[in-house]
């Protein structure tokens, strides 16, 4: 029994990703800020150098309230880098309002475009293609709910939290000046992936196994949005996003 738990001690300390685990999710989120810079910054960020149209209040608040999400996920990783965990948790706790406001301001965010019909260029079906920030902004709800509710157990708690924000980058890929990307949603979500897959490499790479949360999340992500089209063409679907185009906001 000694022998064989001193060799499992050895191999474990011996996998790599004990080493270089804050190097790599530090990357990620460095990586995932990027991209919500570059996509959003002819609209939001550096609206005014591209001559954007104006944005609506919601719109302005939701952005306000993601990007200074974006920027507490980025002092959190820092703090654990410089081993300051004890700061990492107790901002974690403060910030925890952040994720509470995102959800429904997103879903507002969703409504006020729906109803001004501001989408551009034109979706074939506008109703249909709620489904995808309202997808998004349910799987970010599941899987931040869930980070917090595993916060005490980092493996998990950390990639839970990535999981959280892989399907909001899809908003900022598809706003990406490339044909191929630029308002399409479909082709944003494949390159989203990415990040599942790298997430999944490094799990590997780094213990010799998928962990649970990047095996199960990861499912629930990509059959949630290969799904889209198929949810979004439903009549329950339209007489949910007729609704939120009720609200007149």
């Amino acid at each position: 029994m000694a022998i064989a738990a001193k060799a499992s001690a050895e191999t474990v300390k011996r996998l790599p990703g004990r080493r270089y685990d804050r190097v790599f999710f530090m990357s990620m989120v460095v990586i995932m800020f990027a991209t919500v810079l570059f996509g959003f910054s002819r609209s939001y960020y550096l609206a005014g150098t591209f001559n954007a149209p104006p944005l609506t209040p919601i719109l302005r608040i939701h952005g306000a309230v993601f990007s200074l999400w974006m920027l507490v996920l980025f002092a959190q990783t820092v703090l654990v880098s410089a081993k300051r965990v004890d700061l990492h948790r107790k901002l974690g706790l403060a910030a925890f309002v952040l994720p509470c406001l995102m959800v429904p301001v997103g879903v507002l965010a969703a409504a006020d475009i729906l109803g001004r019909g501001s989408y551009l260029p034109h979706p074939p079906d506008p109703l249909a293609f709620t489904v995808v920030p309202i997808t998004s902004i349910a799987l970010f709800a599941i899987f931040i709910a869930l980070a917090y509710r595993e916060r005490k157990d980092p493996a998990m708690h950390k990639r839970l939290v990535l999981l959280a924000m892989m399907s909001p980058m899809v908003a900022p890929i598809a706003r990406w000046p490339f044909a191929w990307l630029f308002h399409n949603p479909a082709h944003a979500s494949t390159v989203s992936f990415v990040f599942l897959a790298a997430l999944a490499l490094h799990d590997w790479w780094s213990t010799h196994k998928i962990h649970r949360a990047t095996l199960w999340g990861g499912l629930v992500l990509i059959v949630v949005e290969e799904s889209w089209g198929m949810i979004g063409a439903t009549g329950p679907w339209h007489a949910f996003a007729r609704w939120m185009q009720s609200w007149n906001i």
